[in-house]
């Protein structure tokens, strides 16, 4: 997963093709969960790109797209945020395929 280190990027890449942006922090168990079986899924669903930003860097960004806990995983397509998987739907490998199938 590419690592998101500046707004500019993130601007990019959610004002174009479809995207999965994972918003995370270092210091979140959750996130550290969900890293343990996120790679197979992202295979599964390789047809879009994955990237990562850190919460705590871009509070701004955060606040913008409504991320209130993490790891949260949104999809953006053309500047619009299409779908936001919240941290509470995030803990197992089933929520974020069932997740990824219905929004995509």
């Amino acid at each position: 997963m590419q690592v998101i280190d500046k707004k500019e990027t993130f601007e990019e890449l959610i004002n174009g093709d479809k995207v999965i942006v994972k918003f995370e922090a270092d210091w979140c168990p959750d996130c550290k969960r969900l890293n343990m079986f996120i790679g197979e899924i992202m295979e599964d669903f390789s047809s879009v790109g994955w990237y990562e930003i850190n919460r705590d860097q871009f509070p701004e960004i955060a606040d913008k797209y409504q991320v209130m806990g993490i790891p949260s995983l949104l999809i953006f397509e053309k500047g619009e945020k299409l779908a936001h998987l919240h941290s509470a739907n995030a803990k197992t490998p089933e929520e974020v395929r069932e997740f990824l199938e219905n929004n995509l």
